[in-house]
């Protein structure tokens, strides 16, 4: 079956899905994206991403490409016309194509919006029933985390090393303390059974699948504290563990090669994986 894309108001074929060479987002990374995983066919906290979405294009000044109901059309049918059952449907919006200059060009200017679908195994992925290997890795990207920028190279360079060292994720480190996955939240498990993660800032992204995680933490009766925490406080921690869209909830079992707990998935992160995974495939 041929991978059907959307660019700039149709859909065509993927290998036919083209922007301009003149592209902001191609020149300058001045763009925005997002992804929303999909489970059974339906799309996972779809809503906290579009809000992201509008959010990060309202911080860098660009102006929402369509209306949000116009975008979750688009979404459904990508995911209508590719058959996707599980996956991710990815959304970008770049300032548009101009003449090449840092100055954001004339108003008159559309924003470029691509989407598209990717099956991928969410659910069963051996990563989510094994748990992450994770290597710890400079955080050199700019002060503005919160914004979902598609200028990705820190975070590229870090999970290439991570892969290179057999590893599932990087986790960025600011001096000794953990920012975030190089595409994830990060968390730990305490001694005291308090879950730990970064409050929002512009330190970190705002993690769409972190929110939603964060009710049902609350909704068990688990306790949750939000602050920043060291390198050394995650390798002592009795478990440790990560959320995004693609790799829903996931045990860490090893941080630069020395194992968390027992170095298996422990109870607390598989437990909130299958309530995550329920409660997506029951909304």
């Amino acid at each position: 079956m041929q991978k059907i894309a959307y660019v700039n108001g149709s859909f065509v074929p993927g290998e036919q899905a083209m922007v301009p060479v003149t592209d902001r987002g191609f020149l300058f990374g001045d763009g925005i994206y997002e992804v929303t995983s999909v489970i059974d066919g339906r799309m996972v906290d779809n809503e906290l991403h579009l809000a992201r979405l509008q959010r990060s294009l309202g911080e860098i000044r660009i102006a929402m490409p369509a209306p949000l109901e116009r975008i979750r059309e688009i979404q459904h049918e990508l995911i209508r016309v590719n058959d996707l059952s599980e996956g991710m449907v990815y959304i970008q919006v770049t300032r548009g194509a101009a003449e090449r200059d840092f100055v954001f060009p004339a108003a008159d200017v559309a924003p470029s919006l691509v989407m598209f679908t990717q099956q991928k195994n969410l659910v069963g992925a051996p990563s989510g029933v094994k748990g992450l290997k994770v290597m710890t890795f400079p955080d050199l990207r700019w002060t503005r985390r919160d914004i979902k920028s598609v200028n990705l190279l820190a975070q590229v360079i870090a999970k290439q090393a991570a892969a290179e060292a057999g590893c599932n994720e990087a986790w960025m480190l600011d001096g000794e303390m953990v920012t975030e996955g190089g595409s994830s939240t990060a968390y730990i498990l305490t001694a005291n059974d308090t879950i730990v993660t970064r409050p929002r800032s512009t330190m970190t992204l705002s993690g769409c699948t972190c929110a939603a995680l964060q009710t049902l933490i609350v909704e068990r009766g688990l306790k949750l504290e939000e602050r920043p925490f060291s390198l050394a406080e995650a390798k002592a921690a009795k478990e440790a563990f990560a959320t995004s869209a693609t790799t829903l909830v996931a045990a860490v079992v090893e941080i630069d090669g020395e194992a968390i707990g027992d170095g298996k998935p422990g109870p607390v992160a598989t437990e909130l994986r299958r309530l995550y995974v329920e409660r997506a495939r029951a909304s």
